[in-house]
């Protein structure tokens, strides 16, 4: 009769803990839900250790218990204590595959790549159908740098339906670094799958598409000629044009032609016909993004010049929006029409009184830089540009589509994470300023995803404040504001203080009322962090050569003239000095080449901020990551950050590609 009784109460147990570990299971899922809040995922991963607890107190020996303890300990970037717990799991049961991923994704976290892969490799030998696991080998890879068999492993996860965003993601920074040396169809119908899904941040295939098309289209051989009937039913083309800015000289030399063949087919026909308009207003887009930089020819502007007055009379007419359409497509691949004289009389509809297909280039031809216009309009700054001729008012830059994909989180979980700092005495919202914002992707990004912060953006481009701060609107965002220095140097003589400062792009040599150091000392407090990058980009032989140019002849930074410089500089495109520049994503639009070289950095707004660093007994060096992000030790750092305080060029850290984190300690 005992033992009966004991056996019931034992296989009760059992099955309390089955129970308990199923409701953990899935709180844990939850915890990582995409769709949840943070606060919701806190919660859910709160409810999972609180169940995760009483099993063990039941079964401490429980080897799933014991692994899913270790992700939690994981998650909350404990990673000692994962590790703990995932090898005590496996001594309880060797056989978990699951247990071995957990130890690569450990790994990864640790950042120890090869180690990872080793991890990930005894897992799929226990389970061969474990996609966690061969996403593991893929993300070990990818940061061990064989992009090319990462790219192929991410693939096949697509082609077996794990669209996970890490796979995503992970897909595309593969791309950013795979070398295209032929044709290949499998590649452009993965460019195609990737250009489709409209939540991804296409900017990161620039690179990549670019490669492909230039391959596509033998851009390489002299004698090559593009059919317009080909170039019109190019899914990959249009969708390249219409989500991203390719950095090739010989891509851009593509789309400039293709432009010129559709406009010569006008001439002739005095009509834009249906299978062209896909590519035409595609084109369109492309022509805004890079700032109107494609060259142009006389003809063409003649000819666009009398599509335009054609227009006007048009207008004047008050003929209907049908009979518009044609030739306003053709006249945004030229120009935006804000800046037409018959912009007024568009505002006569509204946005989605066009049809589907073309609200998207009205949006970014018209609608969009007349919300952005109103934006200026609030601050002293708009004077700057009130004498300036329409097309020579500066552009935003750099160019973006989509946020990149992060987990959301918190800021202070983050400090207390990878910065192993305190966290507890900080406020529960957390105020980030970052300065030299740009058009405000990773401003908006840190908005978006971290949910204990306000952020203030600050740079020195009106136009890159007024497109982010529409883009803010757009994303429903109320955490965050972009300013100009002017007003950010009058928040924080106000008494106001931040919790982390971000030095993003350097204020401009002209910027001579700004000092990032000064601020940094005025908006910090004891616990502040900054993080900045100690190399300065920008700085290549052709971007010297035609700011001696500049100086020389005291040119201005106008549409016509920024043109000049480019054409330069792709009719010497074998130049040895002039490679390096063609190679950098900024040189293929207007803003970048305006912010290259007429707003160059000031290299001594970093040298001042690192020297203020410096001074050990104000500030400490908490961490410093090279460029692939791997954590490097303190002491030579800090070593030559005290040399270069002392006057030393030859260890200065300005220059070498370090992101550096320094705490306020008083």
């Amino acid at each position: 009769m005992h033992a009966h009784q004991h056996n019931q109460a034992h296989d009760s147990g059992k099955a309390k803990t089955a129970r308990l570990l199923i409701q953990a299971n899935e709180a844990y899922r939850a915890s990582n839900a995409a769709n949840l809040r943070h606060s919701e995922r806190l919660a859910s991963r709160l409810e999972c250790r609180g169940l995760l607890t009483e099993v063990l107190a039941l079964a401490p020996g429980d080897a799933n218990a014991l692994g899913l303890m270790g992700r939690i300990a994981m998650d909350d970037g404990d990673l000692d204590q994962a590790q703990r717990l995932f090898n005590k799991s496996l001594e309880q049961d060797p056989a978990q595959s699951q247990q071995f991923a957990n130890l690569g994704y450990w790994a990864l976290a640790s950042e120890r790549p090869a180690l990872a892969e080793h991890y990930f490799l005894e897992a799929l030998a226990l389970d061969r159908q474990s996609a966690a696991a061969f996403c593991g080998i893929a993300h070990a890879k990818r940061r061990q740098g064989q992009f090319d068999v990462a790219y192929l492993h991410y693939r096949k996860l697509l082609e077996m339906e794990f669209e996970w965003p890490s796979v995503y993601s992970g897909m595309l920074a593969c791309a950013e670094n795979l070398a295209v040396t032929k044709a290949d169809r499998k590649l452009a119908e993965d460019a195609i799958m990737l250009l489709r899904r409209d939540n991804l941040p296409h900017q990161q295939m620039s690179g990549f598409v670019a490669a492909i098309l230039r391959q596509q289209y033998d851009l390489d051989n002299p004698q090559s000629q593009v059919l317009l009937e080909v170039a019109c039913h190019d899914e990959l083309l249009i969708l390249a044009l219409q989500k991203t800015l390719m950095p090739d000289a010989a891509v851009e030399e593509l789309v400039t032609l293709i432009r010129q063949s559709i406009l010569t087919e006008i001439a002739l026909t005095a009509e834009l016909r249906d299978d062209l308009q896909p590519l035409a207003m595609a084109i369109a887009r492309y022509a805004d993004r890079t700032g109107y930089a494609l060259l142009t020819t006389e003809d063409e502007e003649a000819l666009v010049s009398a599509i335009n007055e054609s227009l006007t009379a048009q207008f004047a007419m008050a003929e209907p929006m049908d009979a518009l359409v044609g030739s306003l497509i053709v006249s945004a691949q030229y120009d935006a029409l804000f800046h037409q004289s018959f912009a007024v009389q568009l505002g006569q509809w509204g946005l989605v009184d066009w049809p589907a297909g073309l609200q998207s280039l009205m949006a970014s031809s018209y609608y969009d830089r007349a919300t952005e216009e109103a934006v200026k309009q609030c601050f002293p700054e708009k004077a700057n540009e009130l004498a300036l001729d329409k097309v020579d008012i500066p552009q935003a830059w750099p160019s973006w589509t989509q946020l990149a994909h992060r987990t959301e989180s918190s800021l202070k979980t983050l400090m207390a994470s990878s910065l192993k700092l305190n966290t507890d005495a900080l406020p529960a919202t957390l105020r980030l300023m970052i300065c030299g914002a740009e058009s405000g992707q990773r401003a908006l990004e840190l908005a978006h995803y971290l949910d204990d912060v306000e952020v203030i953006a600050i740079d020195e481009s009106l136009a890159n404040i007024a497109k982010a701060t529409r883009r803010a609107d757009d994303l429903g965002l109320d955490n965050i504001v972009f300013w100009p220095w002017s007003v950010a140097q009058q928040f924080v003589a106000d008494g106001h203080r931040v919790q982390w400062i971000d030095i993003g792009r350097l204020p401009s040599t002209h910027m001579t009322s700004v000092s990032v150091a000064a601020l940094i000392n005025s908006a910090t407090d004891n616990g502040s962090v900054v993080h900045m990058h100690t190399a300065v980009a920008e700085q290549t032989p052709g971007d010297a050569q035609i700011r001696h140019l500049i100086e020389q002849h005291n040119l201005q930074p106008t549409r016509t003239t920024l043109r000049r410089l480019r054409r330069m500089a792709l009719n010497n495109q074998q130049d040895e000095l002039w490679q390096t520049l063609l190679t950098s994503s900024d040189f293929y639009g207007l803003g970048g080449c305006r912010d290259r070289w007429f707003r160059t950095q000031d290299i001594r707004q970093l040298q001042q901020a690192l020297t203020l660093m410096s001074n050990e007994v104000d500030w400490k060096l908490i961490k410093a990551q090279d460029n692939d992000g791997q954590t490097l030790a303190l002491a030579p750092v800090q070593k030559q950050l005290q040399a270069e305080a002392l006057g030393s060029e030859v260890q200065s850290l300005v220059g070498q590609p370090l992101s550096v984190y320094f705490l306020r300690r008083r």
